[in-house]
């Protein structure tokens, strides 16, 4: 078992990740600490990670209450930031992470704002004071490198039509299509945790994947992480239904000019070139409304803000009703202005 904490040199506090510096910093003596020169204790040791189930911090002694995906939480008791070695080691390992960039204060104040911009949402929920909670979390992505060779086949058309004299002619002509394509795509994003919902996880993208770092533990101080619940290979059919839109799109542009296409045989053939583990940051409020939870997401970088508010019924009912209001007025201006009546 191994619980990480990281100890300021100079007063003996806890240091957490500061997302507005990117820097590992002191709360209560302010110093910060560069994570490029801070060695990481992981190193390249290889645990067992699924056997473990108890944890004690560092700070007070008190046992860490952990879920088995948990890999980095905050201890209960005294509020330190611990990282679960044993859990991102060996296989568990992330290769990579996008460090968060929008502090909890922040993430509060955008959500806020982002509850009074719903027009159909009760007065209520708007106020946006039934937070029950908000937590930072890493959430395990794995991150596909899929390259795809496309052989499609199909029959297709082109109509013209014209006239030469008394008569008006139609000529079809016929033709056989053929396309080989290959198609790349880098960097597709697959949400590990059995616990987070995919709809709301697909829902945050895109991440800036130019903010990705080689993964080092400081980066998860004062957050909670997760491992992945599930591999890259039983996610991988995931990954190729998420980019068959893309390649369908591509078949279509690539055979323009026709009046009609039909497509009898299309082979695709996709081979995985890489997935990389990486943990990806979000924002988790849990909302309390009417004596129901609702969950929302944000981005962890963007601020992008994601779940589905309550409706309410009356405002809906309000906004049809001027809809309704609107068009009858104008249909009846329209008939006076064309000297009609209306009834």
């Amino acid at each position: 078992m191994q619980v990480i904490e990281y100890k300021c040199p100079n007063c003996g506090s806890g240091m957490v990740f500061d997302s507005e510096t990117g820097m590992l910093s002191c709360q209560s003596c302010g110093r910060k600490d560069d994570i490029k020169n801070i060695a990481d204790p992981l190193g390249n040791g290889v645990f067992s990670g699924d056997e473990v189930q108890e944890y004690h911090c560092t700070s007070c002694g008190a046992v860490i209450m952990t879920e088995a995906e948990t890999a980095a939480t905050v201890c209960s008791f005294c509020g330190s930031a611990v990282v679960l070695g044993d859990r991102l080691s060996g296989k568990l390992a992330p290769a990579m992470v996008i460090p968060f960039s929008i502090s909890k204060e922040e993430a509060m104040q955008a959500f806020k704002k982002w509850c009074k911009n719903g027009l159909l949402t009760p007065g209520g929920f708007m106020t946006a004071d039934r937070i029950k909670g908000i937590t930072g979390m890493y959430v395990p992505f794995w991150l596909y490198e899929l390259h795809n060779k496309v052989d499609v086949y199909g029959q297709a058309t082109k109509v013209r039509t014209y006239t030469k004299g008394d008569y008006r002619y139609t000529e079809t002509q016929h033709y056989d299509v053929y396309r080989r394509l290959r198609l790349d795509y880098s960097k597709i994003p697959i949400d590990a945790s059995e616990k987070m919902n995919d709809e709301l996880m697909d829902k945050l993208e895109p991440f800036p994947y130019d903010q990705l770092k080689g993964f080092k533990t400081p980066y998860l101080a004062g957050y909670v992480a997760e491992k992945y619940s599930y591999n890259d290979e039983q996610l991988l059919p995931r990954a190729k239904d998420k980019i068959s839109g893309y390649i369908e799109s591509a078949i279509s542009a690539s055979v323009t000019g026709y009046s009609t296409v039909n497509f009898i045989n299309k082979q695709i053939d996709t081979k995985v070139r890489g997935a990389d583990y990486t943990l990806l940051p979000v924002w988790v409020v849990h909302y309390d409304y009417n004596k129901k939870e609702y969950t929302f997401a944000m981005n962890g970088q963007t601020g992008k803000v994601v779940g589905k508010p309550p409706i309410s019924k009356a405002k809906v009912m309000s906004w049809f009703a001027g809809v309704s209001g609107v068009s009858l007025l104008l249909l009846k201006l329209i008939s006076l202005m064309m000297g009609g009546g209306f009834l």
